[in-house]
């Protein structure tokens, strides 16, 4: 083994709800490492606003929250991988608040306090459970707080993995992951990491689109990494857009709640009608791919740059008690959402598909688990619920968890894993080429693989991609690695990724809509779009 590899028996990539939460349930019996990209804030669980989909409610039933479900997965859901996720809703409520994570509560009519539970797109109860409008904040101060306590925890920031270290690569028979190489952006040196076993909880893949409500690290980095190192993905085709991003031309993407329709928002056109009841009985609760889809067609239909969504006839103190982030955001740009309705615009939201798991989390490779946003585990299906997916990361990392303490006492340390080899490039001189295929790519995303597409659009989306991933794989084997060069190099393969199950699907369903093939077809059972290395 080469003398600076560091050692551990697990290695966790992201830092998020679901690495966090993993790391926790393991430190009592294994040495870990956490890796986050920038700062151990800068994930997706950190930005989610509305909360976490749990029956604790006791009008509602794990078996209304399976029907709705796999309602709004359209017929691709694992129904097994539905129930046991629903089942351990509460559990993991539970074992949030052990960890010092606090909900929002209120009192019943008898005095007594219990959760506050608001309700979402395609939820039939009330069943989310939340922070005000700063879920994510609230359960990943909690956590950080928990890691940096434990003894068994090391929490690496500014690391950004480059690959996974994959052994005998010439039989994939005994193929399995031994670590990573990781580039301490800190100070720009790669670093061999070995791990007995190493997880992937890096998020999604939505900055792959120009318009995005996700952090700037959501570049697929995890779906990426496990298809160069050989596992199957599936269902790149379903990228779910979140109906309302706060369209405002001199700020940065922002998302506005789900919540705020849950709490009777209403969605208008500039001239203040409303129009989802012409698209869903469910009018404005809808499906999120539905409400997209809706938003999409009355803005191109009409020539309009955005709709609205108005909260404002609700009392002054209720909306700034609900959405104190979402008020205080507005108000700095001049929105008072009390008093007038908030311009928006659909963006990419929610990655559905990624690395293919089994239901402890396991990929095809030995040693490498996914969980969270990276893993396609069958819960989803062509379009996620809302707020079913913290729930997933929360689940998904319990089940890893009983996995991997199973496993770590088999499984030997590696050895004899080589040093990362960067003797044959130079640093670049054209950093502007990396700046260019990063806007080219995620443009040609957005404009030709976005809400609505066609075979046309699909088709020409793959030429550029095609173009860009040769000139991208040129540069790469040139210069030495930088964090926008590894982002940029795992987001064109997703963008591939995505096309290329679209393409497959010659039908429409969920969140894929194409209107060469605008109808679902249900002649024989749904199938997943996998992918084979």
């Amino acid at each position: 083994m080469a003398p600076h590899t560091k050692t551990y028996d697990v290695l966790i990539i992201g830092s998020g709800g679901a690495g966090l939460t993993l790391a926790l349930k393991l430190a009592n019996a294994a040495h870990v490492a956490v890796l986050s990209k920038l700062s151990l804030t800068d994930g997706s669980t950190f930005w989610a606003q509305g909360g976490i989909s749990a029956v604790v409610d006791a009008q509602d039933t794990i078996a209304s929250h399976i029907a709705d479900t796999l309602d709004a997965g359209a017929g691709l859901c694992d129904p097994e991988i539905v129930r046991l996720t629903a089942a351990s809703g509460k559990q993991s409520i539970d074992w949030l608040r052990s960890q010092g994570v606090m909900f929002t509560e209120e009192q019943n009519e008898n005095g007594q306090t219990q959760l506050h539970l608001t309700r979402e797109g395609g939820h039939s109860h009330r069943r989310v459970v939340h922070n005000a409008d700063a879920t994510g904040k609230a359960i990943s101060e909690a956590l950080i707080a928990r890691a940096r306590e434990n003894p068994h925890i090391e929490l690496f920031e500014n690391h950004n993995v480059v690959d996974l270290i994959v052994s005998d690569k010439k039989n994939p028979q005994l193929q399995k992951i031994q670590g990573a190489y990781v580039l301490d952006t800190q100070h720009q040196q790669v670093e061999t990491i070995a791990a007995r076993i190493v997880v992937l909880a890096t998020g999604g893949a939505n900055k792959v689109y120009l318009y995005s409500t996700n952090p700037h690290t959501s570049s697929g980095d995890g779906i990426a990494l496990a298809w160069r190192a050989g596992c199957r993905v599936a269902n790149m085709e379903f990228m779910q857009f979140h109906p309302t991003c706060l369209y405002h031309p001199g700020a940065p993407a922002f998302l506005i709640s789900e919540a705020i329709r849950g709490e009777g928002g209403h969605l208008t056109l500039p001239d203040g009608t409303r129009f989802m009841q012409h698209y869903d009985p469910r009018a404005e609760l809808a499906p999120r791919d539905i409400v997209a889809r809706a938003i999409d067609n009355e803005m191109k239909k009409r020539g309009i740059d955005c709709v609205y969504i108005d909260i404002s006839h609700k009392p002054a103190a209720f909306v700034i008690e609900h959405f104190p982030s979402i008020y205080e955001q507005c108000l700095k740009l001049g929105l008072d959402i009390t008093r007038q309705p908030i311009p928006v615009v659909p963006a990419a939201h929610y990655t559905c598909g990624g690395v293919l798991t089994d239901s402890h989390a396991r990929t095809d490779i030995p040693n490498l688990y996914a969980i969270g946003e990276v893993a396609c585990t069958g819960l989803h299906g062509a379009n996620r619920m809302a707020s079913n997916s913290l729930l997933e990361c929360f689940v998904f990392a319990e089940r890893a968890s009983i996995a991997i303490l199973q496993q770590l006492p088999t499984t030997p340390l590696p050895s004899a894993i080589p040093d990362w080899d960067e003797s044959k490039v130079s640093d670049s001189d054209e950093e502007v080429v990396i700046s260019h295929n990063w806007d080219e790519l995620r443009r040609s995303m957005w404009d030709y693989v976005g809400i609505v597409r066609t075979d046309k659009r699909l088709s020409r989306a793959m030429h550029r991609v095609e173009m860009l991933k040769a000139e991208i794989s040129e540069y790469y084997g040139n210069f030495r690695v930088t964090s926008d060069l590894l982002e940029l190099r795992n987001l064109v393969i997703v963008a591939e990724l995505i096309i290329r199950c679209a393409q497959l699907r010659k039908e429409s369903r969920g969140l894929h809509f194409t209107t060469d093939y605008p109808e679902t077809d249900n002649r024989k059972l749904p199938q997943n779009t996998v992918l084979k290395p």
